[in-house]
This record gives structure tokens, C-alpha cells and sequence, in this order.
């Protein structure tokens, strides 16, 4: 590489982007490629025009040129084989933009504002407030100033006094904030293996995200502040495979390399694969070592390589495969690969989630991202959440402590409205990531050696004489397919002229018989009774129609219209017309045709789908928001509609989801957000139904049978992954904790087992 250090100082950046831009620009080729024999030159001017932005010739800083929609992935031992990898890196702004809360004071003066946290300290009590105001509204770096000033006038430590004159958790916080970040880290660590017991969250939180540069930092740090070394004193705190992990993110030694290889990527999600999944027992040290090393980018593409190879993202096989505080290690390591403001806001939630507040975390992450991340973080924690994370901060601290947080939070998101770049490129990466085939499995199989006739008797047993057996009723009717139980209901009657729906109504009662019964349907019939509840009688249940019409495919919408006219005797059109109205209607009488387009992306119709959504200029009553909305969710492909959000996102650093949740109301917005996150993914839509049927107090019986009963032949399986994926437990044990009796018996059967 050191033949090519011109290549990436100012005067060869500007002459390789002349050579791209007009030389070769005509010899870039299809598809968006840079000739093949340019890549490495390509790969190492781009590295460079990172580091150097400010060599952008005028006017191309905020433009692309016309190869940089993709970036390559270069071959260790051939430039002439490359591959085009989804460019959403690409969407960020160029060059270095700040994305923290905190920023420089203008006119900082270090004396004045040392003399003024000295009158602010001096004399009977504390005045708290003009503290917070002056030190939170500072960058470390003048507070850092701050101190020396302080010392200089007054010969005193100003850490010190603060500690004498704050309290509690005020203190903790302005003091952690007067702290260089490196030694911050390290104060937290010592404080994290001192004394009995380990806090082995904290040491997880710091070591999994943080930079090359700020573990080298934070090692001196710790070696200066208290005159031991860290890793040493980790060996000592911390055993096994964690302990190991642990060293190797202290050496501070991950790859930093933009080139990445193709042929390498394959190989590291295969040895993944192989000393977990395909392995007898576990080979952590290939995890530790392929985690622990490679550069960030290149283990991004490695996770798309194990999904596409293995059928499941990286992190379900790291909750399968290892353990304890390893696991939580490992699992925070993808996490911070992925998303380190992902990250971030999940443990920010998880702070002040529920009873109680774990302010060490809270106190920990607001003042470290602070000057990093902390507008990406906000973002992502609105998305994610659907709530910004000042009210979150605002609902549950409080005083000068309260004060203080909101401050260096820097903004109520849910005032803004603003999207940044951050959550925009976790959005990209969610749709690409939707775009990779998964096997859809359900938890409810065929039985082997079914007999029908056999069934029917043990069926017949189960209701004869005083009492029923429902143990015998839930074995049989749960472990058997839903056309094996069609073939039941034909031999129950053939065999004893009796009706089966009938006398299991008839012995059955509460939830275990809505339960039985809906699973002894069609699930057509089943779908087709489900939507003439929610419009029959006084009021309709319109998170019942969205439910399912926004994810059933053509065929199954078509057959739900068949078994709702043999049943009712009348078109489920007309019902549902004449039920809702508005937008809402048209939505609901679009899908029901059950006639959505099902051929792949078109790009250039999807950039233009895209153009037509992200158009709020539009005054023609004709082409409202709504109706072009209603016009390209309802009637376009998956596959193109996935390729019609990214696009989205490409024009309007949004989320569509957001747009819609923005700009939009009522049963018209949950109606889109139900579409675009079936398209998203459909088992982590439901898995949210399911979660929210059962958090709180009550369970919503009503949704969590439908859901069960709907898709145990389906994608039940995956639903169960994405449940546990998304709220740390598993769908098995809410639903063991929130139900009861047989009913509970036999959910958990159609759960299918333990996560």
C-alpha cells in the first residue's frame, strides 16, 4: 500500500477524481461500475476523499458520481472479478457531519466560566441550576479548560468542589461530564471490577463500542489514573470465553481496511456456520476471532453472506449457540457492527423501561454519545419506540437531574419531526435485509401414521358420558394439520352421523373453545368468520380487517371471498363497504380484490412509485396523498415495493413508515404501517401483535388465538424467532406467564417449544 500514499494525499485526490470523473467517466459501464481495472485505485481515492472532504472539487461534495451508487468488494488476489454490494453506506451525507448534542460554546471564555461555577459553589448552598446550564451547554474539550482555569484561579480542584457541593445522581452526571471520555471509561470500568462482584453489563457496553482509537486511549487512560493495567485487571475480574473475548476487543486491534474480500466474506460466514449451526458442541474461538477482528464493514456483509447461507440472521444462532455473559457479549459486538446508535437507544430503553431507572446506564450513555452520536441515537430510539427519548427522560427523572439529562438529549424529536442520517441507513439496511429469502416454517406439521377414523374415535371418547377429556381433544386437534382435521370432521360423521363442530361447541367453553373451534376451520373459513365479527353488530373492529387484509397474498384473499359468500351469502366487498368509508374503505375494497401485481421489481417504475409518495406539493384533490399511497401499496409486488421504500428513503432521508405515521391519521395511517411492515417483514409484524396482545395487564385472547391459530402452518416458527429477537424473551414463556389452564396447554402446543 505505501506505493499508493499519492493516490490519497490532497494533490492525488483531486487529480484521480479529474481521472473518474472526466477521463474515465465515459468507461464506466453498465450498471454503475467502475472499469475493473480502476477498482483498487477507485477503493483507495474513495478512502481518501473520506478522510480529506474538503478536496471535493465545488459542487460535487453533495453529488455522487455516477459509479459511487454501488461500492466494490475487491478480490485479495484478482481486481478484475467484483461484486456489487447495495450502496446504503453511500446515502450519508459526504464528508464528516456532527452528530452530537453537544457542541463548542461560542465566545468560550475558560476563566470567566471557571469563576463563575466558583461563585456558583461559594458561600451557603449550591446554585445548581447556573452549573447545569454552564457545563452541559459545554464541549468536553472547554470543560476540560474549565478545570485548569479553575485550578489556576483558585488553586482548588474543581471536580472535587463539585462532588462536595452536588448530591445523588445530579452529581454523578456533571461530574462523569467533567471528565476527559477516555478516563470517564475508565472510571467506569474500575468502578465495574472493584469490590465484590463484576458489573459485567458495563464492561460489555464499553469494550463492544468502542473505536481502535478510544480503546488505545482508554488503556492509558486507566494505566494513568490508576497505575494498573487493564487488561490484567479484566483477566483477573472475568473467566472463560467472555475473558477471551474481552482481551481481544482490548487490544483495540480491528481491522480498519475499506477493501474488502468477497471470497474472504463467503468464507467467514461459512466458518460461522460451521462452529456453530453445522458443529457438535461450539467452536468459540472462530466466533471470537472472526467478531473480535474484522473490520466493520466487512463483517456487515459477512451477516447478509450467514443469513443468505443459513436461513436466520447471525444473532439467533449466537442465543443458540453460546451462553451466558459471552453471549451477551458476542450479541452486543453484531450489534454495534450493525448500528452502534441502535444499540445504544435499546439500552437507553431498557434504562428507564419499567419500574425503577438504572441511572448508572442512563448516566453512562448520555454523557459518552453526547458529543458522538447522540442525534442518530434520538432518532433511531423515536423510530424504534415511537416515542422520543427526551419524553422518555422527561417522564421518569426528575429535578436538576432531569434537567441536566434533557439537556445533553438536545431536542424533543417528537416536536422536530426530523429523520437523520443514522436512522436513514438503519431503515436501508432493513429493507435490504427483508429482501433476503428466508424459509417460511410453520410449528404445526402433518402428523405421520394419521388416521382419520382412529382420530374421530379418540375424539368421540374424549365427549361421551359425564365430563370431557379435553387433554385428548387438545392432543389430537393441535398436532394434526389443518387438512387432517378436515379429514376428522368428514370421518366423525361418517362414522357416528353426529356434527364434530357441533358437539365439541357443545362440551367445550371460554377461550379453549374459540380456540379448538377456529382451529377445526378452514383458514379461509377461519378468516372469513374473523372479518364478519369485526363489521357485524354495533361498531367494527377495524384492527381486525387491517390485520388481515393487509397480509394475506391474492390466493388466500381470493379464497377468504369464496368462503365468505358460501357462508354469508353475501360479497365481503359489500360488507366491507358498507362498514367503512373514506380512504379507509377504498384501502380495504382494493385489497380485497385480492389482484396485487406479483412479478419482481421494476427499478425505474420504482424510482418514479418512489417520487410519486415523497410528492407533498401536489394540489390536485384527484391525486391526494392518500390516493397515491392507496394506488402503489395496494396493487404493487413485494419485491418491487421494497425496492419503491428504498428509493423513498434515497429521495427523503425517511423511512416511508415514518412519512406515513407524519403525515397521515387513524385507520388510514395503521392501514399503510401494516402493508409496508408486512412487506418489511411479515413474521416481525406479527410477533408485535402477539407481544402487545400479552404485555400489560389483560390479555387480548382475542388477537393472540387469531394470530396463533392463523399462522401455526405458516410462519409460526419464524415469528417465534423474531419475538425473541425483538423483546429479549420468548413467545413459549409470555405466553406460559399470561395464560391459563387448558387454553394455555394448548397455545403451547401450537407454539411449537422453547426459544
Amino acid at each position: 500500500m505505501e506505493n499508493f500514499s499519492f493516490l490519497t494525499s490532497p494533490g492525488g485526490l483531486r487529480c484521480w477524481w479529474v481521472l473518474f470523473e472526466v477521463g474515465a467517466g465515459g468507461a464506466a459501464g453498465p450498471a454503475g461500475c467502475v472499469p475493473a481495472g480502476c477498482a483498487l485505485i477507485h477503493a483507495l481515492v474513495l478512502r481518501g476523499l473520506r478522510k480529506h472532504p474538503s478536496f471535493f472539487p465545488a459542487g460535487i461534495q453533495t453529488e455522487h458520481p455516477p459509479w459511487f451508487g454501488t461500492h466494490q468488494v475487491l478480490h485479495s488476489s484478482s481486481f478484475s472479478s467484483l461484486q456489487r454490494f447495495p450502496a446504503w453506506e453511500a446515502m450519508a451525507p459526504q464528508g464528516k457531519v456532527y452528530r452530537g448534542s453537544v457542541k463548542d460554546f461560542p465566545g468560550f471564555n475558560a476563566n470567566q466560566d471557571a469563576e463563575a461555577l466558583y461563585n456558583a459553589m461559594k458561600g451557603f448552598g449550591s446554585d445548581k441550576e447556573a452549573i447545569l446550564d454552564l457545563i452541559t451547554s459545554r464541549s468536553n474539550k472547554q470543560r476540560v479548560e474549565i478545570c485548569q482555569a479553575y485550578k489556576s484561579l483558585y488553586g482548588k480542584d474543581l471536580i472535587a468542589d463539585l462532588k462536595y457541593e452536588l448530591t445523588g445522581k445530579f452529581e454523578r452526571l456533571i461530574v462523569s461530564l467533567m471528565r476527559p471520555p477516555a478516563y470517564g471509561d475508565a472510571k467506569e470500568i474500575k468502578d465495574a471490577i472493584s469490590g465484590i462482584g463484576t458489573d459485567e453489563k458495563c464492561l460489555i457496553e464499553i469494550l463492544a463500542s468502542r473505536t481502535n482509537q478510544e480503546i488505545h486511549d482508554l488503556v492509558a487512560a486507566y494505566k494513568d489514573a490508576y497505575e494498573r493495567d487493564l487488561e490484567a485487571d479484566i483477566v483477573g475480574d472475568t473467566s472463560g470465553h467472555f475473558k477471551k473475548m474481552l482481551v481481544v476487543l482490548l487490544q483495540g486491534a480491528r481491522e480498519e481496511d475499506d477493501v474488502v474480500s468477497e471470497d474472504l466474506v463467503e468464507q467467514d460466514a461459512k466458518d460461522l456456520l460451521e462452529a456453530g449451526e453445522l458443529k457438535w458442541g461450539t467452536d468459540e474461538a472462530q466466533f471470537i476471532y472472526i467478531l473480535g477482528r474484522r473490520s466493520r464493514q466487512h463483517l456487515r456483509l459477512v451477516f447478509d453472506e450467514y443469513l443468505k447461507i443459513a436461513g436466520k440472521p447471525i444473532e439467533r444462532s449466537i442465543r443458540g449457540e453460546l451462553s451466558g455473559d459471552f453471549e451477551k457479549l458476542m450479541l452486543a459486538v453484531v450489534k454495534c457492527i450493525r448500528s452502534k446508535a441502535e444499540y445504544f437507544a435499546e439500552r437507553l430503553y431498557k434504562a428507564m423501561k419499567g419500574l425503577g431507572t438504572r441511572d448508572n446506564t442512563l448516566i453512562r450513555i448520555m454523557v459518552s454519545r453526547s458529543e458522538i452520536d447522540m442525534l442518530d441515537i434520538r432518532e433511531v430510539f423515536r423510530t424504534k419506540y415511537e416515542k422520543s427519548l427526551y419524553n422518555m427522560i422527561k417522564e421518569d427523572t426528575s429535578g436538576e437531574y432531569k434537567k441536566a439529562l434533557l439537556k445533553l438529549c438536545g431536542g424533543d424529536d417528537d416536536a422536530a419531526g426530523e429523520f437523520f442520517p443514522e436512522a436513514a441507513q438503519v431503515a436501508y439496511r432493513m429493507w435490504e435485509l427483508s429482501a433476503v429469502k428466508v424459509e417460511l416454517r410453520g410449528t404445526v406439521q402433518p402428523a405421520g401414521d394419521f388416521n382419520d377414523d382412529g382420530d374421530a374415535q379418540v375424539l368421540r371418547k374424549a365427549m361421551k358420558g359425564l365430563g370431557t377429556d379435553e387433554g385428548a381433544i387438545i392432543e389430537v386437534v393441535t398436532r394434526r394439520s389443518n387438512a387432517q382435521r378436515q379429514q376428522i370432521l368428514k370421518a366423525y360423521k361418517a362414522h357416528y352421523g353426529r356434527d364434530l363442530m357441533a358437539d365439541l361447541k357443545s362440551e367445550l367453553s371460554g377461550s379453549l373453545a374459540k380456540l379448538i373451534l377456529g382451529l377445526m376451520l378452514t383458514p379461509a373459513q377461519y378468516d372469513a368468520k374473523q372479518l364478519r365479527k369485526a363489521v357485524e353488530g354495533a361498531g367494527t373492529d377495524e384492527s381486525v380487517l387491517i390485520e388481515i387484509m393487509a397480509t394475506r397474498n391474492n390466493q388466500e384473499i381470493r379464497a377468504i371471498n369464496e368462503a365468505y359468500q358460501e357462508a354469508y351469502h353475501k360479497t365481503l366487498e359489500s360488507d366491507l363497504s358498507g362498514d367503512t368509508s373514506g380512504h379507509f374503505k377504498r384501502i380495504l375494497v382494493s385489497l380485497a380484490l385480492g389482484n396485487r401485481d406479483e412479478g419482481p421489481e421494476n427499478q425505474t417504475q420504482a424510482h418514479e412509485d418512489a417520487k410519486k409518495l415523497a410528492d407533498v406539493s401536489s394540489n390536485d384533490s384527484s391525486d391526494s396523498l392518500e390516493t397515491r399511497f392507496l394506488s402503489i401499496l395496494c396493487t404493487r409486488s413485494y419485491p418491487h415495493l421494497r425496492r419503491v421504500f428504498q428509493e423513498f428513503i434515497k429521495l427523503t432521508n425517511h423511512d416511508v413508515e415514518h412519512a406515513i405515521k407524519k403525515r397521515m391519521s387513524g385507520d388510514v395511517r395503521d392501514a399503510f404501517v401494516a402493508i409496508v411492515r408486512s412487506v418489511k417483514n411479515k413474521p416481525a409484524f406479527f410477533a408485535d401483535k402477539l407481544y402487545k396482545s400479552m404485555k400489560g395487564a389483560g390479555t387480548d385472547e382475542r388477537t393472540l388465538t387469531r394470530i396463533m391459530i392463523s399462522r401455526s402452518e405458516i410462519d409460526l416458527f419464524n415469528i417465534r424467532g423474531e419475538f425473541i429477537d425483538l423483546f429479549d424473551k420468548s413467545l413459549h414463556h409470555m405466553i406460559e406467564k399470561d395464560t391459563s389452564g387448558d387454553y394455555r396447554k394448548a397455545l403451547l402446543v401450537l407454539c411449537g417449544g422453547e426459544d
